[in-house]
């Protein structure tokens, strides 16, 4: 899970952009460690006997954790001089320990000085997480 930190400024993005795919690994120290740091303590995302008696084949990521990982990508593609202003994800087929999520987004819209790119986050089981993700850039990043 490595990701250089980008140096993409307002000035620079076009609609149509493609951001850099980064692919998580997902092991069940990240999936019970988030949340838990989260301080997300439903049994579903840290106890695997209780999360199978639940319905589920095993532990699953929580919301925030994906939120997380979604912002992580969006800013490494903008760099520092860039500001998340809203992040709306929905969510779909579980992170399951042992798969891996690829995210990957597009630009597809700049006005007025924001940002919009589309996110996926997909595994193995379909999508895990779509929406969009509004960027701003600081006086250092051309806005």
């Amino acid at each position: 899970m490595t990701a250089t930190v980008g140096t993409t400024t307002y000035d620079a993005v076009t609609v149509g952009d493609r951001l850099p795919e980064l692919v998580i690994p997902l092991t069940r120290t990240l999936i019970v460690a988030t949340a838990l740091a989260t301080r997300d303590f439903q049994d579903v995302h840290h106890d695997p006997a209780l999360a199978v008696e639940r319905g589920s084949k095993d532990v699953f990521m929580n919301i925030l954790t994906t939120n997380g990982l979604v912002g992580r990508f969006v800013t490494d593609w903008a760099g520092p001089h860039a500001s998340l202003r809203r992040i709306a994800v929905r969510l779909g087929a579980p992170n399951y320990p042992g798969d891996e999520m690829t995210l990957t987004g597009e630009v597809v819209a700049k006005d007025d000085g924001l940002v919009t790119v589309n996110i996926r986050g997909a595994n193995s089981l379909g999508d895990h997480a779509t929406g969009t993700v509004v960027v701003a850039w600081t006086a250092g990043g051309n806005r």
